[in-house]
This record gives C-alpha cells, structure tokens and sequence, in this order.
C-alpha cells in the first residue's frame, strides 16, 4: 500500500520554548536549565494545545492512522495526550523524527552564541541556515537525508508527532522544494500544536494544509 496521507503535528509548548521566549530580549546568555533535550516537558500551555489535537483529531471521522512519534518527551507527552480522544493504533517511535541536534549551542539565547562562539556566528553567515552544521550538531540538510530513509517506508494514513524542522524538511522532500524555497516558508516559523497535511493526489502527495492552529485559536482565553 502506498502513502495516502500524512498528518503531522509540532509537539505543544516545551518548557525549553517557553524559557527561550521569556529570555529573547534580555542579557540572558542560557535559556536551558540543565535538562537533557530529549528530556524537556510540556509546560502547562503546552498540554492544552495537545488535548486541542485530541479534539480536532477526533472530528477527522472515518481514518484509521498508523501512529509515529520522535522519542523526545515532549513529542511523546503531546501524542499521549492527543490520542485519549481517539481510537488509535500503538505509537511507534522512531529516531528518525527526534529534533535537530544543535550540539555546543544548545541551550545559548542569540546573545550567549553571539558572545561565546563568535567565530561559528560568521561561519552560519557564510554557509547560510541550510547547510550550517554546529560543533557536534546536524545541519537542516542532516534532518532531510534522515527523513529521506523515513518517508519511503510509509503507507496508508500516517499521523506523525514531532518538531518544526521535522515539518519543514518533510515539506522540502515532499514538495520537491529547493533552498531558497523552504528558507522563505521557514521564515513562518511552524506553531506550537500546529497540524499540517499532505493527500495523494494520483502518483504524488498535495499539501492540504501547512501550519494550521485554528484548533488552537482561544485556550484559556489566550490567543496563538
């Protein structure tokens, strides 16, 4: 059977996204805490966006999903929450949807890569975003040859759970898309709890919708 659809949903907000937005425009060198990256939870917030999945999940009447899930934590808490509301099949994780790996600059706000890695600052300009590689991390070219060995191997109607660049680079693939392409896309950074979505259209994949939050609209009140 080939792939007939593929749902893929950002993870809700992390106490390391939280941290970084807190921190932005501050003196703040660190947002992290000391938490290993694939270990880092929801936050409150966070949780509600996964259970606003579960509810729109649960108005996609009619599709049985093959269920994947990056095996960090808060990809993990966002599909447990999300699937109480539906009947689903066993969630598989896979390594190949983990988030980028940005090794020595983990953890640093703009302000701390600025001051303590000056030189690596020059070395993304020069690169660019999509071909940079970290000391010890992965560049977004990395995430895709990972995503590369994935997606072939889907069938069906597949449900995935996972990060932004996860998204973004499976929208590269899909799309046949180019650098400048998915620089530009990227630039609308994929939401918090967001849902986007690609259906065969004869022999290849048609996206439905990218980043949608009209789930998210009002939790408690708040805007996202």
């Amino acid at each position: 059977m080939t792939l007939q659809s593929l749902t893929m949903v950002r993870h809700g907000e992390s106490a390391s996204n939280a941290a970084a937005a807190r921190l932005a425009h501050t003196d703040a060198e660190e947002f992290g805490d000391g938490t290993r990256d694939p270990d880092v939870p929801l936050t409150d917030l966070g949780r509600r966006q996964a259970t606003a999945v579960g509810t729109w999940l649960a108005g996609q009447s009619g599709r049985r999903w093959t269920v994947l899930c990056s095996p960090y934590l808060r990809a993990r808490e966002t599909a447990s929450l999300a699937l109480e509301s539906i009947d689903s099949a066993p969630v598989r994780v896979d390594e190949r949807l983990r988030d980028r790996d940005i090794g020595t600059l983990q953890g640093l706000t703009d302000r701390g890569w600025n001051r303590r890695y000056p030189d690596e600052r020059l070395r993304r300009e020069r690169l660019g975003r999509f071909y940079y590689r970290p000391p010890g991390g992965e560049s977004w070219t990395d995430v895709a040859l990972r995503l590369r060995t994935l997606l072939p191997e889907l069938s069906g109607h597949v449900l995935v759970f996972a990060h932004d660049i996860v998204v973004v680079m499976t929208r590269y693939i899909l799309e046949g898309l180019d650098e400048q392409a998915i620089l530009g896309i990227e630039r609308n950074q994929i939401r918090n709890g967001s849902v986007s979505r690609w259906e065969r259209d004869g022999a290849g994949l048609t996206p439905v919708y990218y980043n949608a939050t009209a789930h998210l609209d009002r939790l408690d009140g708040r805007v996202l």
